[in-house]
């Protein structure tokens, strides 16, 4: 690693970017940015109010997006400049639409993912396709994996991760003692959010703990494996906890789960890019992912154009 402590690995990808802050050669933290999310937090832009009753829904480039306050005296079909504030979120049926505040700024385009990186003040390494793996010696794969399969193992037992419309649940399981597992299993949830970048409300399910001090070790240990800003319950009798964070962009389970053909491109692109010029150049994918990359020339002419070698895709 170039820098002592925490830092930023950084891929512009193919279709994505992706980053991960790693700190003891753990990954602690990851993000990626899809090249189809038109709508990202802090764009700014002029937009038509389509809908006024209720929460008001406009319409700008790039999509539609609800806005809570609207100016007064505004009438629908009217312009007017917003800023967003959270973006459209994936969700079984239907997407939840993008979140924008009317706002005097000027129309900017929304801060990119590296811009978001430069802003933390930590060290950034953006290591090349040609060079050793960094991101994946820091258990990438692994992170993925966590994100689609939802089982996440700890010292003491495993958790369970589930994203549902109104909450994403951990449930706790593991052998007795249940003191410790439950504590172990907070710090462990803890991780898992900061990890993943799971925002709103989110419920943990903790085996039945008996005693108030046990359930405010249980609490406390999310205090203080949690960075701030959150807010949180106590455990109560039947070992339930929720928790409420920020909610800007979509996690990294729901990012993968919503499209997980998509994922299965991009991760493949990854590794065409990091294979060796000399190597075999033909290559069979899963039939659903060949598809969804000859739908996108313009990935495959980047890869080209990045590695210098025209692949041969089959579907199988």
């Amino acid at each position: 690693m170039p820098e002592p402590g925490p830092v930023w690995l950084y891929e512009a990808g193919i279709g994505e970017d992706r980053a991960a802050l790693v700190e003891n050669d753990q990954i602690v933290e990851a993000l990626i940015e899809r090249d189809d999310v038109a709508l990202r937090v802090g764009h700014v832009a002029r937009a038509r109010l389509v809908e006024a009753l209720g929460r008001g829904r406009v319409a700008l480039d790039g999509g539609e997006a609800l806005v809570s306050h609207l100016p007064p005296g505004i009438t629908q079909g009217a312009s007017l400049t917003v800023e967003i504030v959270r973006e459209a979120l994936p969700e079984a049926g239907r997407a939840k639409l993008a979140k924008a505040n009317a706002t005097d700024r000027p129309p900017c385009a929304a801060p990119t993912l590296y811009d978001r990186l430069v802003a933390t003040g930590l060290p950034i390494h953006a290591p090349r396709a040609h060079e050793p793996d960094a991101l994946e010696a820091a258990g990438w794969s692994e992170l993925l994996d966590e994100a689609m399969s939802g089982e996440i193992v700890f010292p003491l037992g495993a958790l369970r991760l589930s994203p549902t419309p109104a909450m994403t649940l951990f449930d706790v399981d593991g052998a007795p003692p249940l003191d410790p597992l439950a504590v172990a299993a907070a710090h462990a949830v803890a991780r898992a959010i900061r990890r993943h970048g799971i925002g709103g409300s989110i419920g943990v399910d903790f085996p039945t703990i008996a005693g108030k001090a046990q359930r405010n070790a249980v609490a406390a240990a999310i205090d203080a494996t949690l960075p701030p800003p959150f807010e949180r319950t106590a455990v109560n009798g039947f070992g339930f906890l929720q928790i409420i964070r920020p909610r800007a962009r979509a996690s990294i389970p729901e990012i993968l789960r919503a499209d997980p053909v998509g994922a299965a491109a991009r991760a493949a692109l990854r590794t065409l890019e990091r294979t060796p010029p000399t190597a075999p150049r033909r290559h069979a994918l899963p039939a659903a992912v060949h598809a969804r990359l000859m739908a996108h020339p313009d990935w495959l002419a980047t890869l080209a154009r990045r590695t210098g070698v025209v692949h041969d895709l089959e579907s199988r």
